[in-house]
Formats: structure tokens, sequence, C-alpha cells
């Protein structure tokens, strides 16, 4: 497995990590939880070591699945999970910011429960809280690094001036955001140019369009009847059709190359530079074993042309979340 440096003073990390949340949440309540623990010890076999989860993914099981899977492996993994989206147990579809310090510290504890270790390797603010000064959020996040609570912090979806501020009280290792080749808005609002400038990782989550680029998907009755995506401008009527257009140039190529689709996808996504880690979430070996294998295909100079052609900036027809979660987005 190939390793690239997470930013320029954060860990090596394995070229691709593994995102974790479908396991739990969000795809379908049909969870396998012997397959998704096999899939992230698969991945652990593979020399895939950025695991990425958060509190609120279940809410808070996804955590204690992981730390179940990486019992007794702990050296192994590169562990990132995420606090400040607030969920209740009693009613998952309510969603709430906070990072006010005092919080921060219950959920740093809860995290390092929930996950059965002594540390946690990136903390990321998993959602810019526009009521507490972002100052703030990192001065606490730095006393938890001197504590050795945890051994580097990251933002998630933070705008290019809250990663300015929030560098200048202490050095951003990693900076989380969607980014594919039907999501591209970091290439354009800033978000990139400043990772590069103040040597800052760049770690994409949903690298293959939460699904779409996979190939595999032709319908909204693809989902189950609890999935998300059913309520996802980018996957309802017309925008739904527009974007299933735009993956037909990726299976053309794909199949020229012989490779899936999922596998041009990521590839594109690792060609863009060398301080990106793409996450891509499953809960099944084969599609972690597809995935690794990306790593390995290097395009063209044309191929990468002819897929910037296909997916300029802001192509995909509707908004990446709902207008209450777009709300969220520091931007």
């Amino acid at each position: 497995m190939q390793t690239r440096q997470l930013g320029a003073h954060g860990p090596q990390v394995s070229v691709i990590g593994l995102g974790c949340m479908g396991m739990s949440d969000f795809y379908s309540t049909g969870h396998d939880e012997a397959e998704a623990i096999a899939t992230i010890q698969r991945a652990l076999d593979l020399g895939v070591t950025l695991l990425d989860t958060a509190d609120m993914y279940g809410p808070f099981t996804n955590e204690e699945l992981v730390g179940r899977a990486i019992a007794g492996r702990r050296d192994k993994v590169v562990l990132a999970t995420k606090f400040g989206i607030v969920r209740n147990a009693n009613d998952v579809a309510a969603r709430g910011l906070n990072s006010r310090p005092e919080y921060i510290r219950q959920a740093v504890d809860g995290s390092l429960r929930r996950l059965g270790v002594d540390y946690i390797d990136l903390y990321y603010q998993h959602r810019v809280d526009p009521t507490v000064p972002i100052e703030d959020t990192v001065g606490t996040l730095a006393e938890l690094i001197t504590a050795g609570k945890i051994r580097h912090y990251g933002l998630s979806e933070a705008s290019a001036a809250t990663i300015e501020r929030a560098h200048q009280v202490h050095p951003v290792t990693a900076v989380q955001s969607e980014y594919s080749l039907w999501s591209r808005e970091p290439e354009q609002n800033g978000v990139f140019a400043t990772c590069r400038r103040l040597g800052i990782g760049f770690v994409p989550y949903s690298p293959l369009g939460r699904g779409l680029l996979t190939g595999t998907i032709t319908s909204p009755d693809d989902f189950a009847a609890d999935d998300y995506r059913r309520s996802s401008p980018r996957f309802q009527g017309e925008n739904f059709m527009r974007n299933l257009r735009l993956v037909d140039k990726v299976k053309a190529l794909a199949v020229a190359r012989g490779v899936s689709a999922s596998q041009l996808a990521l590839a594109w996504v690792l060609a863009q530079d060398e301080g990106i880690v793409p996450i891509p979430g499953t809960k099944h070996r084969r599609y972690l074993e597809q995935n690794v294998a990306a790593t390995e295909l290097v395009l063209s100079a044309s191929e990468l042309a002819e897929l910037d052609a296909a997916f300029p900036l802001g192509v995909a027809a509707g908004e990446r979340y709902t207008p209450e979660s777009m709300r969220a987005v520091n931007g």
C-alpha cells in the first residue's frame, strides 16, 4: 500500500482510507455488523491505516463498532473521529451544532470511551459552529493535544477564511470536505489553495459521489426505503436523470481501461494532488478490495483531460444537501 503524509506535520497514512459511516447509519438500516467488522479488519490487512468515523454516526454506535474492529490492532490504525454535530438517540432526525469548549471536552471523553482507545490520532470539528469563535474551538483542541487525548486536529466543510483563522491559533493537520468528479467546489472556493499554501492535508469524503460514480445506480428504486439519498436534491427527479447521464463518460472510459467506474473515479481524485487522501466508504469487503486496487491505477494526461471535460466545475444538478444541511456548511 502506498502512503502519503497528511499535511506538512501530520501522520503518514495509506493513500486511501476507509469511511465507516455507512456501516451504521444513513445508507439503510439493514446493517450487517459482522461484515462491517470483517471489512475494517480486511482493510487493515491490505494496509489501509486511516479509519474515519464520528460520534454522530448512529448516533454513537459507529464509534463502538470501529472500536470492536480494531481491538488488539491499535498500532495499525490512524484513527479519525469527529465532534460538533449533536444528535439525540431518541430523535435521530434532529440536528444541532455545538463547539463550546465544555462540550468538546465531554465529547472527546465519550469518543475515547466508545472507541476503547487512549488517544485519537485526528479529531475533526464536524461542522463549524457559527455561535462559537473558531479561535475558542481551536484553543480547546490545542489543550487536548497537550493533554495527550488527541494528536492532531482537523476541520470539516470549513471555508478558506475559517481555515486561515484556525491555523493561526494552532496548525491544522487536515481538512475534510466532499470532493469528487461531480463535487469540485474546493477547487474554486479557495479551500484547495489554502490547504496547499499552509501545508494542510485534504481528505475528500464521498469521492464516489455517494455511490453514483460507481455506475451501479440506475434508479431511485435502487435505494432502500430509509436511505437518506431518497431525500437528497441530487438524487431527485430531473436532477437524478441529468446526473445519471454524467456517469456514462466514466463508464465508457472504465470499459476502455478494463477497470470499474469506481476505480476510475478514485484514480482521478488521487491524481489531483499529492496531499489528497480520500476516504471512500463501504461496508462490504468486495468493494473495499476494488477501492484499494484503484490506488495502482495511473491515468494518462488524455484520460484526465477527458474526465475534466465531462465533469466541469458546477456540472452536477442540484445541491449537495437539503437546504437545512447546506446551512451547516461553512461557506
